[in-house]
This record gives C-alpha cells, sequence and structure tokens, in this order.
C-alpha cells in the first residue's frame, strides 16, 4: 500500500489538476511532497523501531498513513491535498522504515528468511508497476479521489492483523540509541537533499539554488557522521558499515533503483505521447513486469539465494536490467508495443526478481536483532535516494534532450522518443556500473548469515521481549 501510493497517482495527475486547478509546476509537488518526507523520515523511523519496538512504531505509522489517505480523497483545494500528502509521507516512512527488519529477526534461519525475503522484495517491486494499473482503472471508472480511498479499509485491516499478529517488543528503550542531535541532523540532511532533487526540473542541476542546497545537505550528512562516531549513544551505530556486503549492497541499490525505477516514469511517458496508450492500458502494458517480479522473488530467487548466495544471484539479475534497458533505448517513434516495449520488459521483470531479494538479503547480513531498524531504514532510505535523484536526472536530460530537437524542427514524436532513448541509455549505464561494482566489491558468501531469532540477555532497564509464535 505505501509502495504503491508513490506511483498511484501519477495516472491520476491530469485529472487531479482539472478538479482542483493546479499548475503546471504546482502539479508536479503532488508527487514530490510525498517523496520528501517519506526519504527523510526511513533512517530515523527505523532506529526508534529498535529503541521503543518496530510493532509500535509499525502501528503507529499504518494509522498515521490511513488517516492522511482519507484526508487526501476528500481534499477539495490544492493546499489540503499537499498538506496531507505530506503526512502521508511521513506515515508511509513510519511504516515501512522497519519491516524489513521485522523479517529478518522473525525468520532467522537462511532458507526461511530467503523466502520471506522474497515475498518482500514482491510486495516492494511489484507495488510500484501495480500502482500505475490501480490509478488508471480506479481513476477512469470513479474518480481520483479513490485512489486514496481504497487505502483506508488496506490501512484498518493491516493494522488490526499487526496488533493480533506480532509479537509485542519493548527494544532496547531511548536512553540506549536516544541522539536528539544526530535525528535532528539526519532527518534534515536527508529531507534537505531529497528536496534539492526532485526540484531540479525546475530550478536545474547547475543553478544556484541546487548547488546552495546540495552542498547544504552534504554538510548537515557529513556532520551527522561526526556526531555518530562521537556520540555516546549514537543514532546510526558505525558498526553498521563495516560488513562490505552490507556498504556496497547500498550503494549497488541506489544505481540499479535511479536505473530501474525511472524507466516506469519514462516507460508511461512513452506509451502515452507517442504510442497514443489511455491510463488502463498503459498499466496492462507495464504488469507483465510485475508478473515477472512475481514469479522470480515467490518461486525461484528464494531456493536461488539459499543454495547458491545473494551475491551469485545478483549478477545476472542486473545483467538483465541492464539489458533489457539497452533494449528500451532502441525504441522506435512508430514503434509497436508487441515488437518494441514487451520484449524489454520481460528482462526488467525477471532481472529486478532476482536482484532485489538479493540485495535485501546483502544489505541485512550483518545486522543483529538490536540493529535490524536501522538497517532495514538505511536499505529504504538508499532506495529513496536512488530512485529520486534517478527520476529528476534522467527526465530532466529527456526533456532536455527533446526541447532541443524541437528547435531544430524534430516532429514532436521523435523529439520525445529520443529524449527517452538517452534517458534508457544512461540508465542502462547505471545498472551496468552497479553490476561492476557487484562483481568487484562484493564477497562471493555461499549462503545468508543466520541472525539468531534470541534477543540479548535482558538487564535491568532493558526487559526481555516475548519470542514470536513460529
Amino acid at each position: 500500500m505505501v509502495i504503491l501510493d508513490g506511483t498511484v497517482v501519477n495516472v491520476a495527475l491530469p485529472s487531479i489538476q482539472r478538479d482542483l486547478g493546479f499548475s503546471p509546476s504546482g502539479l508536479a509537488w503532488v508527487v514530490n511532497i510525498y517523496l520528501v518526507p517519506f526519504g527523510g523520515l526511513l533512517l530515523l523511523s527505523g532506529r526508534l523501531g529498535d529503541l521503543v519496538g518496530r510493532k509500535r512504531v509499525f502501528v503507529a505509522g499504518l494509522a498515521l498513513f490511513t488517516v492522511a489517505s482519507f484526508l487526501c480523497g476528500v481534499a477539495q483545494d490544492p493546499a489540503v491535498l499537499l498538506a496531507s500528502r505530506f503526512v502521508q509521507g511521513v506515515g508511509g516512512a513510519v511504516t515501512s522504515a522497519g519491516t524489513l527488519g521485522m523479517v529478518v529477526t522473525l525468520f532467522p534461519e537462511p532458507k526461511e528468511r530467503a523466502k520471506a525475503i522474497g515475498v518482500y522484495s514482491f510486495v516492494q517491486s511489484a507495488g510500484g508497476s501495480l500502482g500505475l494499473l490501480a490509478g488508471g482503472v480506479l481513476t477512469q471508472a470513479i474518480s481520483w479521489h479513490w485512489i486514496f480511498f481504497v487505502n483506508v479499509p488496506i490501512g484498518i485491516a493491516a493494522a488490526l492483523a499487526a496488533v493480533r499478529v506480532l509479537a509485542p517488543e519493548r527494544g532496547a528503550g531511548l536512553g540506549r540509541g536516544t541522539d536528539a542531535v544526530g535525528a535532528l541532523l539526519v532527518t534534515s540532511a536527508l529531507m534537505l537533499g531529497v528536496y534539492t532533487i526532485v526540484g531540479t526540473a525546475g530550478h536545474g542541476w547547475t543553478s544556484p539554488h541546487t548547488l546552495g542546497l546540495g552542498a547544504a545537505a552534504l554538510a548537515l550528512l557529513a556532520a551527522f557522521v561526526v556526531r555518530q562516531a562521537r556520540a555516546a549513544h549514537p543514532l546510526l551505530p558505525l558498526r553498521v558499515f563495516r560488513s562490505r556486503d552490507v556498504t556496497g549492497a547500498m550503494g549497488i541499490q541506489a544505481l540499479m533503483v535511479a536505473g530501474m525505477f525511472s524507466f516506469q516514469f519514462l516507460c508511461v511517458l512513452y506509451l502515452q505521447k507517442v504510442l497514443g496508450f489511455d491510463e488502463t492500458h498503459t498499466g496492462l502494458g507495464l504488469f507483465p513486469v510485475s508478473l515477472a517480479i512475481g514469479a522470480l522473488s515467490l518461486g525461484l530467487a528464494p531456493g536461488l539465494i539459499a543454495r547458491f548466495g545473494p551475491r551469485t544471484v545478483l549478477l545476472p539479475g542486473l545483467a538483465l536490467i541492464t539489458a533489457g534497458l539497452a533494449a528500451l533505448s532502441r525504441v522506435p517513434a512508430d514503434g509497436s508495443y508487441a515488437v518494441d516495449v514487451l520484449p524489454a520488459l520481460l528482462p526488467l521483470g525477471i532481472g529486478f526478481g532476482l536482484g532485489m531479494p538479493s540485495l535485501a538479503t546483502l544489505a541485512m547480513s550483518g545486522a543483529t536483532p538490536q540493529d535490524s531498524g536501522i538497517a532495514s531504514g538505511m536499505f529504504n532510505t538508499m532506495q529513496q535516494i536512488g530512485s529520486a535523484f534517478g527520476l529528476a536526472a534522467l527526465s530532466t536530460l529527456a526533456a532536455s534532450h527533446t526541447h532541443t530537437l524541437l528547435g531544430d524542427g524534430a516532429s514532436t514524436a521523435e523529439a520525445l522518443t529520443s529524449g527517452y532513448r538517452l534517458a534508457f541509455r544512461i540508465g542502462a549505464g547505471l545498472v551496468a556500473l552497479a553490476l561492476v561494482l557487484a562483481a568487484t566489491l562484493l564477497r562471493g558468501a555461499a549462503s545468508p548469515r543466520p541472525v539468531s531469532a534470541r534477543p540479548a540477555p535482558a538487564t535491568a532497564d532493558e526487559p526481555q521481549p516475548r519470542q514470536p509464535a513460529r
């Protein structure tokens, strides 16, 4: 539900603009204002789950997200919708930050954990693609309001299930990791960084606005690292980065997501503006990606990871994504979906279905039960940074190239297609770089390292949580 909400709005934007009177520049913030708090609060939310209990944080985030979704659905003017979308982003970050940490803790054995991470990766990855289909169907069949209303019953059911199913846990306690200064620094740095990236479409990459805010975000992030090295109880213990597999997986994921998630946005534009697809047919056209991700994440990938190790499975996954993006970089202005688009979508879906569970396994391989929330928050943060950077950079380059060709007298279809082809080529290059890093940086572990489900002995100020039923 949370991941889907990042894309479900895209195909409904024209309807929202007509009904609420958004300006063209203001309309982009219906999407961006959700991404800024979502990307900025993941790290803090993940650490709070470690300290006060991941179940508590998860349920609180679900409640906030559900209420904000209802407010988005009843919005009748731009200000109310934007404010509600911001709160939605906060709830989404709080909800999703620790979910991977809960998976790792609940499934300590490598084979079981590989299956669970496969399900997690499928739900997370397919949510982005399914959002396009759901947004088109709901907007055309009812109205754009229902892309938000549909979250309300789902959110209530998920919260009730979480209260009933998940075992309570006390966490380590705020005194064992409370760092208010560190929390302020990292949240400010990440929110400012995401804001800077998504704002490049209006200001450009070399403008004083972008360079100044980008430098400020980097300075805040550097101050946060210094603070964590010196704090008695750091928000982000730097020991999390001692594993080369963990740090490598974080960087590789950002590159992979930058290429892969931007493809969804650009492919939607190609299908609609060049091939003339409507919202529903656009969603159906991208549905094979979700099917391929599901087939691999839920079926083949967990068994392969448990048998051969995540690095061995990751490499062909990245190679397939690179091949799919390279194939899209050859689409013509008078192209056909069956001939030019579908053959590229299949390797993209298969590659992502292999790559995402592998990266999640690697990223969590060094996490202890006490640090699984912050590791999960880091993993999701890198995904958001990668997707925001990739979307902003590639869409800006595509638009600039298209504008140049239109000035030279090219037809609209040819200019648009040439811009999309350039972006797909750059996306393929980013994923190819991720493939090189994976082949040279990651270790060849045979299987993911077990994480003990048994917590450390309780101390006087740290009650031992009850073990979850298996």
